[in-house]
């Protein structure tokens, strides 16, 4: 299960420096094509109840050229009819669902699936019956996951932020919290589930975060978008690809 890691790269933040004067500039779909040259396996993008950065029209244009390109647009949404509906009319290949409050500056923690599972279940089989792939993003917990397996998802993403944040502030916490992604992870796997990464990963902490065997794709933006200002998005995706792939090189080794 070691093998090549998928990179989807998230452009979300490319829309909020474009809103923060209201113009049509930096294109978040100029970035999601640069992104694929970069050699980014497919984009996320998360279109919010708020429409803080993604807009309507994004999704509509990174839908249009990721279908013309061959590759997979990941839609990240809250588990609503509004976003059930926009799901079911692009069709994207895969809906990450994630927990999504108005007033937080960034996705908190994990979708609570077992607390929701008559919610949630079935928006996952809405989708599933349109061709989406379904996801739930989720924290590093084995009882999550057990939950999004019973929920039809076909993937659940690890919310690994806390790791990423300790690694971070050098807290003593975080070889802990790896072990806890680790073992989620293989729980995961072992419930047939395909297991992705995201949220907070950087370069220091990509090593570690490719390093776990049953990881098929992270899902990396807001670190990529604030080094694409020092070195720009093509060499900062360059980079975090080659690092993912020396990770994965030494875990096969």
């Amino acid at each position: 299960m070691s093998g090549r890691l998928r990179l989807g790269v998230n452009i979300d933040h490319v829309a909020t420096i474009r809103n923060a004067r209201g113009e049509t500039y930096p294109d978040p779909v100029r970035a999601a094509e640069m992104a694929l040259l970069a050699g980014a396996d497919g984009i996320t993008a998360h279109l919010r109840e708020d429409r803080r950065h993604i807009s309507d029209g994004d999704i509509d244009a990174l839908a249009a050229i990721l279908k013309k390109r061959g590759r997979p647009l990941n839609l990240e949404m809250a588990v609503t009819q509004e976003m059930e509906q926009i799901a079911l009319a692009h069709r994207p290949h895969a809906a990450c669902l994630v927990p999504e409050r108005r007033e937080e500056v960034t996705t908190e923690g994990g979708l609570d699936v077992a607390g929701g599972h008559n919610r949630i279940a079935p928006v996952v089989a809405r989708l599933r019956e349109a061709g989406i792939r379904v996801s739930c993003f989720i924290d590093p917990d084995p009882a999550q996951a057990a939950a999004a397996k019973a929920a039809g998802a076909h993937v659940v993403e690890l919310h690994v932020g806390a790791y990423c944040e300790a690694v971070r502030h050098r807290s003593p916490d975080a070889p802990a919290l790896l072990e806890k992604i680790r073992h989620a992870a293989r729980e995961a796997a072992a419930q047939g589930l395909e297991v992705h990464a995201g949220h907070g990963i950087d370069y220091e902490t990509v090593g570690a975060i490719s390093g776990v065997p049953e990881f098929v794709e992270l899902n990396i933006g807001h670190f990529l978008i604030g080094e694409a200002i020092f070195i720009g998005l093509t060499a900062a995706i360059q980079r975090m690809r080659a690092l993912m792939d020396e990770a994965r090189a030494g875990l096969a080794a």
